[in-house]
């Protein structure tokens, strides 16, 4: 399989963008796939979520978007087999000031991910809740967009805006660039609102919505405070379990899109 590259975006905060990140990321390595995770966000949450201590690097991905380091040179294993880890800094918030005057400042992170030797089936990119610059470096440098919608009222607020960059990034800056899908996340089954939701988005999306939905769940939120992901705090879990499905059904997409390919 080629290796793909997937951005996780939604500039609406507490959505569950760094959570899918994390445990999706942790679940494709579970099903084989070796895979990297770029904490793009200042925040450093994927990070420190991934059980790595910002303070204590001396180079992350602020230092690649300045240029001083390799993409490569910054990767980190994590304590899951198959899953490394790009860390990031709060040292990131700067970029936007620093590259104002850089050329080509949009494609920065596309040439650093031309130059990684290593082989990765899967890419994540954990953006900030945000569409500056560091968004937009990664939907330039990306395959697909996935997009976390939350379950509860105003899920379809901000979409808009991040569609209209997504179109904008595709005319522009990179025609290959295609909606990974919708994640339906915090899903709670006992609410009427979760399924108003749900409801709204498959209307609106259709087939783009992904059939599995991430539900509210309790595990899910205690993992990040161990550094670690779902898969290894509570497997048993439900939260663990559904990003499992998610992994799934995004490997599955990608052999029916293959074997079309080789199809035609």
């Amino acid at each position: 399989m080629p290796r793909k590259i997937i951005s996780i975006s939604n500039q609406k905060g507490g959505v569950g963008k760094t959570t899918t990140a994390i445990n999706l990321g942790a679940s494709l390595a579970l099903l084989g796939k070796q895979t990297l995770i770029i904490d793009l966000d200042p925040q450093a949450n994927a990070t420190t979520g991934l059980g790595v201590d910002p303070s204590t690097l001396s180079s992350h991905i602020y230092h690649v978007m300045l240029g001083e380091a390799a993409l490569a040179s910054i990767v980190l294993p994590t304590k899951v087999g198959g899953l490394f880890l790009a860390p990031s800094h709060t040292d990131l918030v700067a970029t936007d000031v620093e590259l104002m005057d850089a050329s080509m400042r949009d494609r920065i992170m596309a040439k650093a991910l031309v130059s990684l030797d290593a082989h990765y089936d899967y890419i994540l990119v954990d953006c900030p809740p945000s569409l500056g610059l560091l968004t937009l470096n990664a939907l330039t440098s990306s395959h697909s967009l996935l997009i976390p919608v939350q379950c509860e009222y105003y899920a379809l607020e901000g979409l808009k805006s991040l569609l209209n960059t997504f179109q904008l990034v595709k005319k522009r800056l990179n025609p290959s660039l295609s909606i990974e899908g919708f994640l339906l996340t915090m899903f709670d089954a006992r609410t009427r609102l979760s399924h108003e939701v749900a409801g709204n988005m498959r209307d609106h999306f259709d087939s783009q919505v992904f059939q599995t939905v991430i539900p509210r769940n309790t595990r899910l939120c205690e993992a990040p405070s161990y550094g670690l992901p779902i898969c290894l705090y509570d497997i048993s879990s439900k939260g663990a379990q559904h990003y499992l499905m998610l992994a799934k059904e995004i490997v599955s997409r990608e052999v029916i899109h293959e074997v079309k390919a080789t199809s035609r």
